[in-house]
């Protein structure tokens, strides 16, 4: 069973009240159970989540199921440990307190240094080798002798001797450590100490009491291997009134604090830089951020993981088209032969080919096909383009193709196809022109745009430049009108001499007529409505669709949408 975040995880159990009819949501690779389909979804977003481990591998960052593979093909290896060794080697895990790695590394020196009984090998009698298993181990004083049974081709035992450790031959240790470190965690149920699953500790007559050393240090509590330190530190806290659930909310509740404490320091840091990292292209165009003059955009809908075709077949770039992700998709598992959108785009490609005047054209040439392909021959233009390939995985479609069943073969063979057309139609001189002025258009455009850019930095300097020389001049100009202003004051109060009787206000060191206030007043009210007025635009188009491409009418399905479809680009 995979772990979740490193810690065993329980299954939802399959309601007892069912009804033989009731509509209920089962997920595949666990047969969970549930009624409401929120609940359903919730589960299974959480086991395409990549927060599982493998518990026999110890492998993390998976998905649930992958998780479950994982376990399945750890679980075959450790299958093919050898029997003769299982014993000896469980006997070395029980209640042992060393890490993992120690303990590999024990088991293995151990091994390797002696004989085991039941490990089979091969020892000298009469100056010649032969093959012969070890019985039983005897000991004599300071050495070690072997009882072995001696064994034949068929391994039949022949005759039985008692024989020294210079006599018997050692072999490669038959298994490798990271075999060893997956049947350690799958025969026991704790680390440090390890301890072996109840079942199969009896299964082997391996005792589960543990040994008088380590009497003090663990103990056992229905029927588990419990370390008594951290019993008695749970009695302690329950008997001076420390619910041990608030004291690990409020460790909890500190270390929050200070993470968030460390990233407020790290958010400033970054301010007070005012740097920001350099974008690397090419990037996923979902991690595109939108320009200081881009519309203000609707939120971004998260990747869509739901295909009809298999994950493997869906890459990550998008290919703007004259048809849908979604047609095409459809169009690929509809089981229909002559879908428009299927045979339009296989006839375009090869048609390029056609036109290439390569190997395909030769070939179309030599079987004297019409130049003009329809609904119904476009099938054995594909055919020969497939002889042509002469690709084994896709020959085999060649007979069903002929019969007219393109429809009926699987996903995986059309998208082969598909892609050995568009690889040999971009070999072709056609696109490579193509390409090529593109890429110089491109070239082309940046060298404009890097010459506008130099130009119109110029251009502001120079005004930024006149700009500057302008003010100081009004402040000239501005401190000579205060002279005559204070000199004619008795003008200015009575307002009598000024013509469509304007009143001069002083106003911050400025004097400004009262009509240029009121003019100045309606402008700024004026550029205010033209704003709100183009931001309400803004979002309007927001709304909109940036994509070009061809969708349903609202009152048809999407999912038969690519059966009407109509190139629009096929007149041009």
């Amino acid at each position: 069973m995979p772990l979740y975040k490193r810690k065993p995880f329980h299954l939802v159990e399959t309601p007892k009240d069912l009804k033989p009819h009731e509509p209920v949501f089962q997920i595949r690779f666990t047969k969970e159970i549930f009624r409401a389909y929120g609940q359903y979804l919730d589960r299974i977003n959480l086991y395409r989540q990549r927060v599982w481990t493998c518990k026999v591998s110890a492998k993390c960052n998976l998905t649930y199921e992958e998780a479950l593979v994982s376990e399945k093909r750890a679980a075959e290896k450790v299958q093919q440990f050898p029997k003769e060794l299982v014993v000896p080697v469980l006997r070395d895990i029980q209640f042992s307190m060393l890490t993992l790695k120690d303990l590999v590394n024990h088991i293995v020196t151990k091994l390797q240094e002696g004989f085991l009984e039941g490990v089979e090998l091969q020892g000298r009698k009469n100056n010649r080798i032969y093959p012969c298993k070890i019985v039983k181990v005897l000991q004599e004083s300071d050495k070690a002798r072997y009882q072995v049974d001696w064994l034949d081709k068929d391994k039949k035992i022949t005759g039985h001797a008692v024989v020294s450790g210079e006599d018997l031959i050692k072999k490669k240790l038959p298994i490798s450590r990271d075999v060893l470190k997956s049947f350690i965690r799958e025969s026991t149920y704790r680390s440090v100490p390890w301890v072996l699953h109840d079942k199969l500790a009896r299964k082997h007559g391996i005792s589960t009491d543990p040994p008088e050393v380590m009497r003090g240090k663990i103990s056992l509590q229905d029927g588990r291997v419990v370390c008594d330190r951290k019993r008695k530190k749970h009695e302690e806290d329950r008997c001076n009134g420390v619910d041990s659930s608030k004291k690990c909310k409020r460790k909890k509740l500190e270390k929050d604090r200070s993470e968030t404490f460390i990233a407020e320091k790290n958010a400033e840091k970054g301010e007070d830089k005012g740097k920001k990292e350099p974008i690397k292209y090419p990037i996923d165009d979902l991690l595109v951020q939108p320009g200081s003059d881009d519309p203000a955009f609707t939120q971004r809908p998260s990747p869509s993981r739901e295909f009809n075709i298999p994950m493997d077949c869906v890459g990550d770039l998008l290919m703007l088209s004259p048809f849908s992700l979604e047609d095409f998709e459809n169009a690929l598992c509809h089981k229909d032969s002559n879908v428009i959108l299927i045979v339009e785009s296989h006839s375009t490609l090869l048609r390029l080919l056609m036109k290439d005047n390569g190997d395909y054209a030769m070939a179309i040439q030599k079987k004297k096909r019409k130049p003009k392909m329809t609904i119904i021959t476009w099938i054995d233009y594909l055919c020969d383009f497939l002889e042509m390939v002469g690709v084994a995985e896709l020959s085999t479609c060649i007979t069903t193709i002929r019969r007219g069943h393109y429809g009926l073969l699987d996903v995986r063979a059309k998208l082969g196809i598909f892609r050995e057309l568009i690889g040999r139609a971009l070999s072709t001189d056609l696109v490579r022109e193509k390409l090529d002025e593109d890429i110089e258009e491109t070239q082309l455009l940046a060298a404009t745009r890097r010459g506008e850019a130099l130009e119109e930095g110029r251009r502001m300097r120079e005004d930024k430049e006149r700009l500057k020389a302008e003010s100081s001049g009004k402040e000239v100009k501005e401190d000579s009108i205060l002279d005559s202003v204070f000199s004619s004051s008795n003008e200015v109060a009575n307002g009598s001499n000024r013509p469509n009787g304007d009143v001069v206000q002083k106003w911050n060191g400025k004097v400004l007529p009262s009509r240029a206030k009121h003019t100045s007043r309606n402008s700024s009210e004026l550029q205010k409505r033209s704003k709100e007025e183009a931001n309400r635009i803004l979002l309007e188009e927001a709304m909109v669709r940036r994509s070009t491409r061809v969708r349903a009418p609202p009152r048809d399905s999407p999912a038969v949408a690519f059966l009407k479809y109509l190139n629009k680009w096929k007149g041009e």
